[in-house]
């Protein structure tokens, strides 16, 4: 049990860091979500909303820095 608690604090805070970058993106001022590529259908009692263009530049983005931290490590 102790392995699963483990986890669970290390769950709690990743997501608590990841909370804390996206208020910091909010009040930077960059666009994420609002991107060119960004698409919402806004329907008489529905919103559909997918950020293509955000998930695009984050995957990009994720992955240099998970590349880049696997090569630091070798």
């Amino acid at each position: 049990m102790s392995d699963l608690g483990r986890l669970l604090i290390g769950l709690g805070l990743l997501l608590a860091a990841t909370g804390a970058v996206v208020l910091l993106l909010g009040k930077t001022g960059i666009p994420l979500g609002r991107l060119p590529g960004d698409f919402a259908w806004r329907g008489k009692h529905t919103t559909v909303y997918f950020p293509l263009a955000t998930c695009i530049v984050l995957s990009v983005v994720l992955s240099v820095v998970v590349w880049l931290l696997s090569h630091l490590r070798k």
